[in-house]
């Protein structure tokens, strides 16, 4: 869903920028580093400490089967999804995998977009995708797999995207049966193993669609619903905090139950509760704090990239 929600978004705002003829790859790669850098390479060098030096300093034994300088060239070059398939660094470091593959994305699709006319834009992305999504699954292909390169659910997610700015897809919303379906079939495969398929192919050829059309309805086809919350709205907008903080504070709420355990204060339902309501307070507190005293000042340099 994340990476669809990715090409969704991406896609849309450089084939926007396409037809007013004002897209820069140079300012599109610039306010993609001025938002994701920082705070990768912030929780990189923190990942890399912790388990080679803070944890060995507090005695704690964690295996590190992998050398430092290959584990840090591969991570610092975006390919966290190699190290972590490879090595199973821990947590922390292991969850860069799909800021890696958002990283590989962009270095594609910027290129690509800039030097396709736009007429042809829909017609290049569907052929990649459906070229790709066949490659991916071929058994001489297995490394793909075996690294998560899931390129096609974000090319998916911009397919949908430009139906939907060609007036493409009106057809899904003259019912509203529709968007509830897609919803409900959404939550599904969520909460149940029903939409679950045994075939791998079939399996992500039916996410593909199904998340699509899930942005799409929630994006256009949602009959005017919307979420004016500004708590809820405001744990979208530092989601990626939320994201790339959650194992660390997972860690050290764990940790410090680790350590008042042996005063048996609580049951073990009890602990398991409390450690997770902890782990989320703390995750959302720290999210915040980067977010109004860290990202944000990157974030304000992105307008000069608009």
């Amino acid at each position: 869903m994340f990476f669809v929600l990715s090409g969704f978004l991406i896609i849309m705002l450089i084939y926007n920028a396409k037809k007013k003829n004002m897209f820069s790859i140079r300012h599109f790669y610039m306010r993609r580093v001025l938002r994701i850098f920082p705070l990768y390479y912030l929780v990189l060098i923190f990942g890399f400490t912790f388990y080679n030096f803070i944890l060995p300093g507090l005695q704690i034994d964690y295996p590190i089967n992998y050398n430092l300088w290959e584990g840090v060239l591969l991570t610092f070059f975006f390919l966290p999804n190699i190290f972590s398939k490879l090595y199973a660094p821990g947590g922390i470091l292991e969850i860069l995998w799909s800021i890696g593959i958002e990283e590989q994305f962009y270095l594609i699709i910027a290129p690509l977009m800039y030097f396709i006319k736009r007429k042809y834009v829909l017609i290049v992305l569907c052929l990649l995708t459906v070229i790709y999504f066949l490659i991916f699954h071929l058994d001489a292909f297995e490394i793909l797999r075996r690294f998560w390169f899931v390129f096609f659910f974000i090319f998916s997610g911009g397919i949908i995207v430009i139906l939907e700015m060609n007036k493409r897809l009106e057809f899904l919303k003259k019912h509203l049966f529709i968007p509830v379906a897609i919803v409900v079939l959404t939550v599904l495969f969520f909460t149940t193993d029903f939409l679950l398929f045994e075939n791998l192919w079939v399996q992500n050829g039916f996410l593909c669609l199904l998340f699509s059309l899930f942005i799409h309805t929630i994006s256009y086809n949602n009959y005017k619903i919307a979420i004016e919350n500004k708590l809820l709205n405001y744990l979208g907008t530092i989601s990626y905090g939320i994201y790339m903080y959650h194992v660390i504070a997972l860690n050290a709420i764990v940790f410090l139950f680790l350590k008042i355990e042996k005063f048996e204060l609580f049951g073990d339902r009890i602990t398991t509760i409390l450690i997770n309501i902890l782990t989320f307070a703390l995750t959302i507190l720290m999210a915040h704090i980067s977010y109004k005293y860290f990202e944000s000042y990157f974030l304000n340099l992105k307008s000069k990239y608009k």
